[in-house]
């Protein structure tokens, strides 16, 4: 009886390959979103102004980013909770893939956010009559958040590597 729930739990990790080919989904709708943009931005490049120019450029950024974000998302979730890709001889491989586990894919993702969180930070600096003080204001308290969430999980990551670390150099050799 054991064994078959352990199997069973173990088999139920597949459970999470639709996510993740839902992901992928995701990607290919943030692609047809930067074309949009892509087009909008190159049919006003004729009237274009220096400002306009760093805000569509910003924006396409941003959406490289949350393309990027995704992609690491799914091939480290996947590798890490459903299979192993096996694409070790493939060249186009990633040099990260297979190594990102889940407390990197924490920090990476976090990184991520506030890069993000940052572009758009600019982006209303760049357009800032459009917004309200209190609206500013509370952009920025986000950001910060973000940037100090970020600080605070890589030094908890810092702090267990560490505790690791110094407990299997405590561990008599064998």
């Amino acid at each position: 009886m054991e064994r078959l729930i352990e199997n069973t739990l173990f088999a139920s990790r597949w459970l999470l390959a639709p996510m993740y080919l839902g992901l992928v989904v995701t990607v290919a709708a943030l692609v047809w979103v930067f074309g949009v943009e892509l087009v909008r931005f190159v049919g006003q490049i004729p009237s274009m102004t220096v400002d306009n120019a760093i805000l569509g450029v910003l924006a396409l950024i941003d959406l490289s980013l949350a393309a990027n974000l995704l992609l690491i998302v799914i091939f480290s979730g996947y590798e890490n909770f459903v299979s192993r890709m096996d694409f070790k001889e493939h060249e186009d491989r990633f040099d990260w893939q297979g190594d990102v586990d889940f407390s990197a894919l924490k920090l990476k993702l976090v990184a991520s956010i506030v890069a993000i969180s940052g572009i758009h930070l600019l982006k209303v600096f760049m357009d800032i009559e459009k917004y309200t003080d209190a609206q500013i204001q509370w952009m920025i308290i986000i950001h910060l958040v973000f940037v100090v969430s970020g600080v605070l999980l890589a030094a908890m990551d810092w702090i267990a590597n560490h505790a690791k670390a110094l407990k299997r150099s405590k561990l008599p050799k064998t």
